[in-house]
């Protein structure tokens, strides 16, 4: 069985997946304009990016477990950033885009964290 192939891999992949739409929500987050009035909302994108640039592009995984690994290491923080914005993103803003990027957040540190269940 090749690398690629291996369960720990697949896992990888899963991760990795999620991690697409906690770059979007970090990228509307950071452009927001209400961000540069938040100390909040400005910790919580760098918190978001933390864990993106902690784990690194999957096409640079070289050992599956490693990444597991760092991966689960950050989730704690991860999961801490998500229940700050859920808690602070109706003062910051009520619009849709504010209230979807809650659920989406929240959607993809979910199924983060089911991959180590």
């Amino acid at each position: 069985m090749s690398i690629d192939d291996s369960d720990d891999m697949r896992r990888v992949r899963a991760i990795d997946t999620e991690i697409t739409h906690v770059w979007m929500i970090r990228t509307f987050l950071k452009h927001a304009d209400e961000s540069q009035d938040d100390e909040d909302l400005r910790d919580i994108v760098r918190d978001l990016y933390d864990f993106i640039l902690a784990v690194g592009p999957v096409d640079e995984v070289n050992d599956p477990a490693v990444y597991l690994k760092m991966a689960k290491k950050k989730l704690s923080k991860l999961r801490k950033a998500t229940e700050l914005y859920e808690e602070i993103q109706p003062e910051v803003s009520g619009h849709t885009n504010f209230a979807m990027a809650a659920r989406s957040l929240r959607t993809a540190v979910d199924r983060i964290h089911a991959v180590f269940a």
